[in-house]
């Protein structure tokens, strides 16, 4: 039987390539971040399934490709993403392996490190947050096990940049500087390793040993933990009866922040971005044929405006989810809702992709490949689309604030993720026969570590510009698609009932009208299936007004509330953004299982709005509902 083996891949001649690997909970991407800044990408690498976030930097004049891996716990995992790793060491030729572990957790992370060396691969190990360790009780003499090892070995703290001046140097010297040699001692790196299996397993029956007279020689473990604070707000959030109360508190009280916060701000620059479209584009085009003048102003631009208006809100609802993951409350939130999650054939994990999920739910569906079931992978695949995604948060705030005052406008938005969990709970009591999984929950969970502002305004404003750069080729091709719509045929009165929206809207009123879906909403909802960053934009196209306070006013006009609650809910539950749905199918690797989930989406979309929207309907006709 012949064997396959993946395309190998090399740097540009004179660049190195520098992989950085750790554990998860590391603070792997926090080193990652702080070394590179805001140059980072996504990258795509040959005989690989998946994207890689990487970066160039220039190490004193050699420049590098600095790739960030998966984080993994050991290299001859059964996880997705052990085996992306393993496939990468296997096609790309590494110059240096940079090896990041927890520096408190030493005793239980060492094997990584011990597994690197044993494949010939040069490499740096980082010992990260020592001041962590330092706290806990834990002593490392850094120089003696670098002896033992055989590699450089440094105590850092990333989270506060201390120790990255010195891990720059050492990766400048193992990598030999601008044109020398490699430090001595270091292995030349290798071509690729083909063989990496059989070398692990060769070394498997040593590493114990090893391990052992590494930590006896090196390392000095404290009798007791000494991290008070984590074991009194264990006591209290990880409370058998307050534990899951106080965590939903937590995230109603947050939404009400980032509305409280957000709007105010999301309306400021919207009448900005009016004001400029008023005051200078409009009298700049003014020469223009009037179709090219109302394509470029009143649907391109309102459009887009529209949708950068809400950044800010955006930017405050990554920054509290980093809070929350960062600190680590979000691992014991999977910890709470283990023993519920498993009575619906899932786990604590995908509870947290779920979360996850809130900020996009593309990253979500790929971190099920730590899942090493099928059965729990694809119905976490089922339930994570169901998850309130930034996206869609753009739309709920918009609409919110134009149907209900000010002081309801967060609680509207808490019920609609309400409504998320009940969908995903749904969804999971109803399929969990067909996806059975026995896989066991390992689960840890980090001492409460608190970030630092600096720490979280970079997280957030990676994840603004990753949304923003993301969403802007489906948010232009969206909004000049329905612009288009409007406004064709010729001579047509914009978006009504003779121009191609408005025959697309009536076209498809059998299946919306009974859940109070207008022709005009239908039209941003088809949209909304390529990318749901278009829904928004594309009301703004279809009702001419580019202000979101003007857009609400236009959009209370036309309908009600009920209709816009139904609204809502359909955009909430219905079938996923385009590239949602790609993951799915890259994923999942079934076309049978991917149809399926977009069937079911928009199923219980429709059933949940009917619903809705139908009882309302007759409460209000019996005086019960105002």
């Amino acid at each position: 039987m012949s064997h396959c083996q993946s395309p190998v891949w090399s740097a540009p001649a004179g660049q190195a390539t520098v992989a950085v690997l750790g554990m998860p909970n590391t603070g792997k991407s926090t080193f990652f971040s702080q070394l590179t800044g805001s140059h980072a990408h996504i990258g795509n690498w040959p005989g690989l399934t998946v994207d890689l976030l990487q970066a160039d930097l220039d190490l004193e004049g050699r420049p590098a490709q600095l790739v960030d891996l998966p984080g993994i716990y050991d290299l001859r995992g059964h996880s997705e993403d052990e085996a992306v790793v393993r496939r990468f060491l296997e096609s790309t030729p590494i110059d240096l392996v940079v090896v990041i572990l927890n520096a408190s957790q030493i005793d239980r992370q060492l094997r990584l490190a011990l597994q690197v060396r044993q494949l010939g691969l040069p490499a740096l190990l980082l010992l990260n947050m020592a001041d962590e360790a330092r706290r806990f009780g834990v002593v490392i003499d850094a120089e003696r096990l670098g002896a033992e090892l055989g590699l450089p070995v440094l105590l850092v703290s990333a989270k506060y940049r201390r120790g990255l001046a010195q891990a720059r140097q050492a990766m400048v010297r193992q990598l030999g500087g601008a044109s020398g040699p490699a430090a001595p001692g270091v292995a030349a790196p290798p071509a690729a390793i083909p063989l990496l299996e059989p070398l692990l397993e060769a070394g498997e029956p040593e590493l114990p040993g090893r391990m052992a007279a590494l930590l006896a020689a090196a390392v000095s473990l404290p009798p007791q933990w000494r991290d008070r604070l984590t074991r009194r707000l264990d006591g209290l959030l990880l409370h058998p009866w307050l534990g899951l109360p106080l965590f939903f508190l937590a995230m109603a009280l947050m939404f009400q922040v980032i509305y409280a916060i957000g709007v105010p701000l999301q309306e400021a620059l919207g009448a900005l971005l009016d004001a400029f479209g008023k005051g200078v584009l409009t009298p700049l085009l003014s020469g223009l044929p009037p179709f090219l003048k109302g394509f470029l102003l009143d649907g391109l631009y309102q459009g887009l405006g529209t949708v950068t208006a809400f950044l800010p809100v955006i930017f405050l609802f990554f920054l509290a989810m980093g809070v929350v993951e960062d600190s680590g409350y979000l691992s014991r939130a999977a910890y709470l809702m283990d023993a519920f999650m498993e009575r619906l054939g899932l786990d604590g994990r995908s509870f947290v992709l779920a979360l996850m999920g809130f900020g996009c739910n593309v990253p979500a569906i790929l971190g099920t490949r730590v899942m090493r079931s099928s059965g729990l992978r694809l119905l976490s695949m089922l339930i994570i689309p169901f998850s309130l995604c930034s996206a869609r948060l753009n739309v709920f705030l918009f609409m919110a604030a134009a149907f209900f005052p000010a002081r309801q406008g967060g609680l509207v938005i808490f019920g609609l993720y309400l409504m998320s969990f009940a969908a995903a709970i749904v969804t999971a009591l109803l399929f969990k026969g067909r996806f059975n999984s026995s896989e066991p929950l390992v689960l840890e969970l980090p001492p409460y570590r608190f970030p630092t502002l600096r720490q979280m305004l970079n997280r957030a404003w990676a994840e603004v510009r990753h949304f923003w750069f993301w969403a802007r080729r489906f948010i232009v091709f969206g909004v000049v698609a329905v612009w288009l719509l409007n406004n064709l045929p010729l001579g047509v009165a914009p978006a009504s009932d003779a121009s191609l929206s408005g025959q697309l809207g009536e076209l498809l009123q059998p299946l919306l009208g009974p859940i109070g879906i207008n022709p005009k909403l239908t039209v941003a909802l088809v949209f909304g299936f390529i990318a749901k960053e278009i829904v928004l934009g594309g009301l703004a196209v279809i009702y001419g007004q580019a202000d979101p306070a003007a857009l609400g006013r236009a959009v209370a006009a036309d309908v009600s509330w009920t209709q816009a609650v139904s609204f809502m809910l359909f955009t909430l539950l219905y079938t996923p953004c385009l590239s949602t749905v790609a993951v799915i199918r890259s994923e999942s690797k079934r076309l049978g299982f991917t149809v399926f989930s977009v069937v079911w989406s928009f199923l219980l979309a429709w059933l949940v709005s009917f619903g809705f929207f139908q009882g309302a309907s007759l409460l209000q006709q019996l005086g019960v509902l105002g």
